[in-house]
C-alpha cells in the first residue's frame, strides 16, 4: 500500500508539473482587471517572474472616470456606500497597491496577487475573493497593510527587489556591473529550458544554428564526456581570455615608461591579496589605468611585497627600470622612507617618484580627530550603540516601526520639516562605520541624528524586555549617555566637520579629476573649516540647543562653573 501511495503521489506531481507548459505570453497585453487574471502559479515557472515584473511596471488597476455602483450596507439599513476614487491617491497610503475591478465591483491587492502563492497565502478579502465592505474601507485597508513585517509589506519588498535586481541577495554579494553582465560566461541556470544559460552556451547554440556541420558535434549532439561545457572548461577559457587582454595591454604599453599603483587587502577567505595596477599613456596619447593581476602574499612586509612584484613583472616581461611613479597608501610598509616598498624600488630606480594619494591623505587627516578624548569617546559609544540596536532583526523591525510611525505623524500634522521629493523620508537604519573610510562615519552620525527619538524608543524597549540584567543595564546606560550634553555636542560637531570633508572625499575619488581642480577643492574645504572654527560657534551652539529642545532634553547652562566629572566636588 505504501508503494501504491508513493507512485500515486509521483504521478500526480508529474501531471501537475507537465500541465504548466511554457507558452507565449504577450506581456504588453496582460489582463488589467484583477478579477479576470489567471493565477501566477498557472504559468510556467521560468515565466512567472517575467509576468510579475510586467504587472509591477504596469502598476495596479485603477480605472479613472468610472462611477462605482452604490451598495446598501445591511438588509434594513438605509446607509449606502460605494468605492471611493480618492483611495487611489498616494497620500492615502493605499495607492501603490490598491486595485479595483469594474466587472465585479471588488477591491484587490496587487502585491498579494503576485506573490501570495510563492511566499505563502493568508486569509484576507483583498487577497482571495475581493473586498467590498465600503463602510469599513479605510479601516480594513490599514489592517491589510499591517505593521512593517506583515505579509503584505513582505510582498511589497519582494516586488521592489524584483524591479531592482541590484538589491537581491545574489546581486548584493556579487554586485556585477553592466559590463560584467554582458560578458558573463556561465549562467545561473544552464538547463535546456532556461532563458539565460550564459554567453558561452548561447553563443555555441547560435553558431550551431548558423553552421550545420558545427552543430552536429556540439552540446547535445556530442558524446557525454566530450561536450566541453563544464565549469572547469569554461574557467580555462576565461584564463585564455585574460591572457589575450593582458597581451593587448602590453602591446599598447609598447615597452614604454609607466607608473605603478599597488594596494593590499584580505579577501573574503582571509587571504592577503595584492592588487597591481599600471598607469601609462598609449600610442594615441590617452592616459589609461589597467589592472594586471592579483598576487597572493604570505605577509605584508615590504620585502614580501617587493618579491611578489618582481615575480609578476618577470612573468609579463616588465622592468622596474621603466617605472616613473609609485602610488600607495600611507602604511609604513608601503611608503616607509627607509625600509618601505617605496624605498626598495627607489634603490633600483631613482626615477620612480612616490606620490601619496590625496584621498587617503584626507582620511588620515580626519582620523587625527579620533585622538581627541571626547571624539574617541563619542565613536566608542556610537559603535556600541549600533551593535546593541542592530543585534537582532526584531530590534531593527522595532526601529523601522518607530520611524514609520513618526513619519506618519509628521505627515498628518504637516510639519514644516516634512518634505516631499526623491530621497526624502525614506526607510533608514543605523549603519556601522568602516575601519578606514571616514566618509562612512558621517553616514553613521547623520542617521543617528535623524533616528535619535526612534533609537531612544528601541533602547527603552530593550531595557524593559531584556532577558538578562546585563542587557537591560546596557540599554539603560546608553539612554543616559545619549541624553548628556557632551554626547550631543560632539555628535553634532563631528557630523558638521565630516559633512564638510565628505564632499571633498567623494570628489577626490572620482575617476576623472585633474590636479588643479583637486587643489582648488582642498583649499575651499580648508576655508570652510576655518570659517567654522572662527565664526561658526554661535550658530553651532544654537543648533545643539534646538536639538535639546526638540527632544525635550535638559540643556546645560554654559555660564555655570565647569565641574570635572573625574574630580567632582
Amino acid at each position: 500500500m505504501k508503494i501504491e501511495r508513493y507512485l500515486k503521489r509521483k504521478v500526480e506531481g508529474l501531471e501537475s508539473s507537465t500541465s504548466r507548459i511554457r507558452e507565449f505570453v504577450d506581456l504588453d497585453n496582460l489582463p488589467s482587471d484583477p478579477a479576470k487574471r489567471k493565477p501566477i502559479s498557472s504559468f510556467h515557472p521560468n515565466q512567472q517572474d517575467e509576468i510579475r515584473r510586467a504587472y509591477l511596471l504596469k502598476g495596479p488597476c485603477q480605472p479613472e472616470g468610472h462611477i462605482s455602483p452604490v451598495t446598501t450596507i445591511g438588509k434594513e439599513s438605509k446607509d449606502s456606500r460605494k468605492f471611493q476614487v480618492n483611495w487611489f491617491d498616494h497620500k492615502s497610503g493605499f495607492g501603490s497597491w490598491l486595485e479595483y475591478s469594474v466587472s465585479t465591483d471588488l477591491a484587490y491587492c496587487l502585491y498579494c496577487y503576485l506573490f501570495k502563492e510563492q511566499y505563502g497565502n493568508h486569509l484576507d478579502a483583498f487577497v482571495n475573493e475581493g473586498f467590498n465592505s465600503w463602510n469599513k474601507g479605510v479601516e480594513r485597508m490599514r489592517l491589510h497593510q499591517g505593521k512593517i513585517n506583515s505579509l503584505h509589506n513582505n510582498y511589497v519588498k519582494k516586488g521592489e527587489d524584483l524591479l531592482r535586481q541590484d538589491r537581491s541577495i545574489r546581486a548584493a554579494v556579487e554586485k556585477p556591473t553592466d559590463k560584467q553582465k554582458r560578458l558573463s560566461i556561465c549562467g545561473h541556470n544552464e538547463s535546456k529550458d532556461s532563458n539565460n544559460k550564459g554567453n558561452f552556451k548561447e553563443i555555441l547554440e547560435r553558431i550551431g544554428e548558423l553552421s550545420e556541420d558545427f552543430g552536429k558535434v556540439i552540446l547535445g549532439n556530442a558524446s557525454g564526456n566530450s561536450q566541453m561545457t563544464s565549469p572547469t572548461i569554461q574557467g580555462e577559457i576565461k584564463q585564455c581570455f585574460a591572457q589575450e587582454v593582458l597581451k593587448q595591454i602590453f602591446d599598447e604599453l609598447d615597452n614604454d615608461v609607466f607608473a605603478l599603483l599597488v594596494d593590499e587587502s584580505s579577501d573574503v577567505s582571509k587571504k592577503e591579496q595584492m592588487a597591481v595596477v599600471i598607469r601609462y599613456v598609449d600610442k594615441s596619447g590617452v592616459v589609461k589605468e589597467r589592472l594586471i593581476g592579483f598576487v597572493h602574499v604570505s605577509d605584508t612586509s615590504s620585502l614580501c611585497l617587493k618579491s611578489a612584484i618582481d615575480g609578476l613583472f618577470a612573468q609579463h616581461g616588465l622592468s622596474l627600470t621603466k617605472v616613473r611613479g609609485q602610488g600607495y597608501d600611507g602604511a609604513s610598509n608601503m611608503r616607509g622612507e627607509f625600509n618601505g616598498l617605496r624605498a626598495l624600488i627607489l634603490k633600483e630606480n631613482v626615477s620612480a617618484f612616490y606620490i601619496h594619494c590625496f584621498a587617503h591623505q584626507l582620511q588620515l587627516v580626519v582620523a587625527v580627530a579620533h585622538k581627541h578624548t571626547g571624539v574617541s569617546d563619542l565613536f566608542e559609544k556610537v559603535g556600541f550603540l549600533t551593535n546593541v540596536v542592530c543585534a537582532s532583526c526584531k530590534r531593527q523591525d522595532k526601529l523601522r516601526e518607530s520611524q514609520q510611525k513618526r513619519l506618519e505623524e509628521k505627515r498628518k500634522n504637516m510639519e514644516e520639516e516634512f518634505g516631499t521629493g526623491s530621497g526624502l523620508n525614506q526607510e533608514l537604519s543605523l549603519s556601522r562605520a568602516g575601519d578606514t573610510r571616514w566618509s562612512s562615519h558621517y553616514k553613521t552620525l547623520d542617521r543617528l541624528v535623524t533616528l535619535y527619538p526612534s533609537v531612544m524608543e528601541v533602547l527603552e524597549y530593550i531595557e524593559q524586555t531584556a532577558k538578562t540584567i546585563g542587557h537591560s543595564n546596557q540599554a539603560d546606560k546608553l539612554q543616559a549617555d545619549m541624553k548628556k550634553y557632551d554626547f550631543v555636542f560632539y555628535l553634532h560637531l563631528m557630523r558638521r566637520i565630516l559633512d564638510t570633508t565628505n564632499i571633498l572625499s567623494r570628489s577626490l575619488q572620482k575617476k576623472e579629476q585633474d590636479l588643479v581642480n583637486a587643489i582648488s577643492l582642498i583649499k575651499s574645504t580648508k576655508r570652510q573649516l576655518e570659517s567654522l572654527r572662527l565664526h561658526g560657534f554661535n550658530s553651532f551652539i544654537e543648533e545643539v540647543n534646538y536639538f535639546f529642545e526638540k527632544h525635550e532634553l535638559e540643556i546645560v547652562n554654559l555660564k555655570d562653573p565647569y565641574i570635572n566629572p573625574k574630580k567632582p566636588r
